[in-house]
């Protein structure tokens, strides 16, 4: 399988609510991700609520034989980035059927827990996932925002074949346990957030002299330097863009040097995000021109 999805949280408006600004284009560059070799699309049927998954069967159904539908069930979205765990084996159940539904599929490629809800035990919800299997509406498990713990926890239940974890090159320390632990035990490595809400597509610091260095992108190069971290890593970027779509697939033949990892390891991002500022003090409507304003305005006082 090509190293390199796509995460379909992308078709979705601000905050994983609602549609993305033009459905139709979204569903071209889904067939444009398929003719630039794509194979694995990562969804849940909390983006949008459904959207996602809906606006990916409305482009590639049927799919292509070598493509890899990948979805999530667990979690309610109720607003934009407002969403929480639901583990109860019923919702589960009623989560994956109508997945099979809106993506048209008789069985899910890999169906993910998406993360754990702590008022309901673990073994429960792994073991409706275990049940779903078993009667053929899942091919592969998966599981997302785990531990190394719950991943074992898991695995006395069912077979577990990958992990969805927050990591970037921004972001990395807390998973060097997690991902040894996958690579020791053949299991993917799915990093949501591999370019960091897009801080690591800024030309700025060390991660803009090496990209500089090789005539690329800053997000090819982070996304480059996920692909050399580990052999299990399969990064996920979303896009709606076109250009940034064939971007992410051509970071897959960057051969980063020694010492383009070595300066790498040594980058930190700035504390300051803009995107979670806004969440929490600005109206929905109203985030993404606050968004900009905020990094303008700290740009302009990092220069004085």
């Amino acid at each position: 399988m090509r190293r390199i999805g796509y995460g379909a949280m992308a078709l979705t408006g601000p905050g994983g609510w609602g549609e993305p600004p033009e459905p139709r284009a979204a569903r071209d560059l889904l067939r444009r991700a398929i003719d630039l070799g794509v194979q694995l699309f990562d969804t849940a049927d909390s983006y949008g609520p459904e959207v996602s998954e809906e606006l990916l069967a409305e482009a590639l159904h049927p799919y292509p034989p070598e493509v890899v539908i990948a979805t999530k069930g667990g979690s309610i979205r109720e607003g934009p980035w407002q969403l929480h765990a639901d583990g109860r084996p019923a919702h589960l159940r009623a989560t994956c059927h109508s997945s099979l539904r809106r993506l048209r599929l008789d069985r899910i490629d890999l169906y993910q827990l998406h993360g754990f809800d702590s008022a309901v035990p673990l073994e429960e919800s792994v073991g409706a996932l275990a049940e779903l299997r078993a009667e053929g509406k899942i091919r592969h498990v998966g599981l997302s925002n785990a531990t190394i713990e719950q991943i074992e926890s898991a695995r006395k239940i069912l077979p577990v074949v990958s992990l969805q974890n927050e990591y970037n090159l921004a972001n990395r320390a807390a998973q060097d346990d997690v991902i040894a632990y996958c690579e020791r035990e053949g299991l993917a490595y799915l990093p949501w957030q591999p370019l960091a809400k897009g801080s690591l597509a800024r030309r700025h610091g060390v991660l803009g002299t090496v990209a500089s260095r090789h005539g690329v992108t800053p997000a090819q190069i982070a996304l480059a330097w996920l692909l050399a971290r580990s052999e299990v890593i399969v990064p996920i970027p979303g896009t709606l863009s076109g250009e940034h779509l064939e971007e992410n697939i051509r970071a897959q033949a960057l051969e980063l040097q020694a010492d383009d990892l070595a300066a790498l390891d040594a980058y930190r991002l700035s504390t300051f995000d803009a995107r979670s500022l806004a969440r929490r003090f600005v109206p929905p409507r109203l985030r993404r021109v606050a968004v900009s304003l905020l990094r303008v305005t700290h740009s302009s006082r990092l220069r004085h």
